[in-house]
């Protein structure tokens, strides 16, 4: 069993940063894909981006290449989303989940784990 637990969201206006962590809980985190999601209202849940559980590839949906950066730290039980020059549209509930069958499973939405979301605002 693992458990997920987000944090570090927040207001930030428009050109700003945020760091979110996701913290994981259960020994066998460390060799689970982790994913970053997040879904605006009215909208569809977006796979944002995800890690290996060696950490050795990620992977980033278009609009936010360049801009954001995922990574872990498998000691800590954490992994993190670095997200820089944040636009308007970046607002959504930003959440994490974890996959044993790795990262494609996670861009397919067959998570076997997830979290309760962390809201992210950003103002104009």
């Amino acid at each position: 069993q693992v458990q997920l637990v987000e944090s570090g969201g927040g207001l930030v206006q428009a050109g700003g940063s945020l760091r979110l962590s996701c913290a994981g809980s259960g020994r066998t985190f460390s060799s689970y894909a982790v994913g970053w999601f997040r879904q605006a209202p009215g909208k569809e849940r977006e796979f944002v981006a995800g890690i290996t559980w060696s950490g050795s590839d990620t992977y980033y949906t278009n609009s936010v290449k360049g801009r954001f950066t995922i990574s872990r730290d498998n000691a800590k039980n954490t992994v993190y989303l670095e997200m820089n020059s944040l636009k308007p549209e970046d607002t959504a509930v930003y959440s994490c989940a974890a996959a044993a069958a790795g990262v494609g499973a996670l861009e397919q939405y067959k998570e076997d784990y997830w979290g309760q979301g962390t809201q992210v605002t950003v103002s104009s």
